[in-house]
């Protein structure tokens, strides 16, 4: 992902909405100020995208395909009850924090990834900072949440408090103090955007845990305009068991995904399939040119004889051959039987296969190429919006905890003319995507998917709904749909409705600009 670095702006809306922060500091109390302070922090962030979904759906592998290391652990223990947050660093560290506020750093283990056990009650523990010096961190900030439905009702109970936003901290609630309270805190903190992982079939917590997702921070639901999700271990579905896959187990995980976007929607942006394991084994280096070596060793084998090899796992590691069994668990621990099948028929297909070029095709069958761009089409092309309006988002929730209505009426009007001017119609609609996606605002169905277009896509050719259209097409069509939507607004609509169609009818008018001028 490309976004701005540590203290550095996304673009021109954060730039106003931390503008009207710096104005309306000196105009609110102490604390609200102090709440604004955190506000324009993480203005100045990188996107913050949490990796969320149930237990044992792979969160962690593929937190570690996405950082290109690996680093979160895996396996059951301490760290994986807790919340951590990858972000970019100039030193690699750890740092505990604590729900009373204390911070202890650690070092990674000597394996490089975060320690299994921590060496203090994690009862007491908020959640992880772990530093790293990492390119892709420099771009958005990664949460690795605990699984939800874990029996653990406390990593859930984390997973909830810094996703949906509060950080348990004892305050001080001394009259005049300028730190943050309970209510405050919750109001800036969270994830700004959501990378959902279901496994094969989606449940109904599933969605009831993207509904409940404060993802853009102070209540502003996941959307399709910050949420997309995966479908992942891909591999482990059988083609058999989705109809038109042809036996072939891509195809039939792509058609699951397909199935589980319209299930999702309009949660999510999309899903898409991905194999995290061996996406992690080929991004973070676990692959290496021994396990190339033994894999071509394996594509010397009768054909049958591999093929009855690949059947299970038991099968694969027992038979007798001249991989050693070690080997061969080694193989599956990052490959899996998928992944070491395909590797094999690429080496069958190239002998001379370079391990660095078996690696890049393994990765290319992980499926993480597109997850990276979809999150780079939804995420990061969009990041001054979504992480504008979540600051908005923060700000409306300060001055309504304060409980002034002076102070709620000073900071809503000064929202209100920072929407009215041109350039925030983006955070307008925003506005208006969520309040369609949320069901807050009733549509016909037919708006609602237009509206879901038009604000969830970045391309201008997908926001119409004309992927590669010329701009002799696009440009008359767009202002077709611009006419149609005003109409709408002033005949037939209902009160919110219309609210919804002047945005959408602002939106089409300034794509039309923008083909013209083109």
């Amino acid at each position: 992902m490309t976004a701005p670095t540590e203290g550095r702006l996304a673009g021109p809306l954060s730039m106003s909405v931390a503008n009207l922060c710096h104005r309306l500091q000196p105009q609110v109390c102490a604390r609200t100020a102090a709440g604004f302070a955190e506000v324009l922090r993480r203005l100045g962030g990188p996107l913050q995208v949490a990796v969320a979904g149930r237990i044992k759906s792979g969160k962690s592998t593929l937190v570690n395909a996405l950082i290109g290391r690996r680093v979160a652990p895996t396996d059951v223990g301490e760290c994986t009850r807790l919340v951590t947050r990858f972000q970019y660093g100039t030193v690699d560290r750890v740092e505990v924090v604590f729900t009373d506020g204390r911070k202890q750093v650690l070092p990674f283990a000597p394996d490089g990834m975060i320690p299994a056990e921590l060496g203090v009650n994690i009862e007491e523990v908020s959640h992880i900072e772990a530093y790293l010096t990492n390119a892709v961190l420099q771009g958005m900030t990664v949460i690795d949440t605990p699984g939800l439905g874990s029996l653990d009702a406390a990593s859930v109970s984390r997973t909830e408090e810094l996703l949906g936003a509060a950080k348990h901290r004892k305050e001080a609630d001394e009259e005049g103090s300028d730190d943050l309270d309970d209510t405050s805190r919750n109001a800036v903190a969270g994830a700004e955007a959501v990378l959902y992982v279901v496994t094969q079939g989606v449940r109904a917590d599933d969605q009831q845990a993207l509904a409940a997702f404060t993802a853009a921070t102070a209540s502003r639901e996941a959307g399709p305009v910050n949420a997309i999700a995966v479908l992942n271990k891909a591999d482990t579905i059988a083609p058999e068991s989705v109809a038109g896959s042809d036996g072939d187990v891509w195809k039939a995980a792509s058609m699951l995904a397909a199935k589980q976007a319209a299930t999702l929607k309009p949660r999510v942006a999309d899903v898409l399939p991905v194999i995290g394991l061996i996406a992690e084994s080929a991004e973070s280096g676990g692959f290496t040119s021994a396990d190339a070596d033994a894999l071509k060793l394996l594509s010397t084998m009768d054909e049958d004889i591999l093929g009855t090899m690949l059947i299970s796992a038991d099968i694969f590691i027992t038979w007798e051959c001249d991989v050693p069994s070690g080997t061969r668990l080694r193989l599956l621990e990052k490959l899996d039987l998928y992944g070491v099948s395909q590797a094999v028929a690429a080496i069958r297909a190239d002998p001379e296969i370079t391990a660095g070029a078996l690696r890049r095709t393994l990765l290319e069958a992980s499926g993480l190429a597109a997850v990276r761009a979809r999150l780079n089409l939804v995420f990061a092309a969009r990041a001054d919006g979504i992480k504008a309006a979540a600051a908005l988002a923060s700000v409306t929730a300060l001055a309504h905890a304060s409980g002034d209505p002076g102070e709620r009426q000073r900071v809503h009007d000064a929202i209100e003319v920072l929407l009215a001017k041109p350039e925030a119609h983006q955070l307008r609609l925003l506005e208006a995507l969520t309040l369609v996606a949320s069901g807050a605002v009733d549509m016909p169905e037919d708006l609602t998917e237009e509206v879901l277009r038009v604000g969830s896509n970045a391309d201008i050719g997908a926001q119409l709904g004309m992927p590669g259209g010329s701009r002799a097409e696009l440009a008359p069509f767009a202002l077709e749909r611009a006419g149609w939507w005003r109409s709408f607004a002033s005949f037939g609509a209902t009160p919110a409705q219309s609210r919804v169609a002047h945005v959408v009818h602002r939106a089409y008018f300034l794509i039309w600009q923008q083909i013209r001028e083109a």
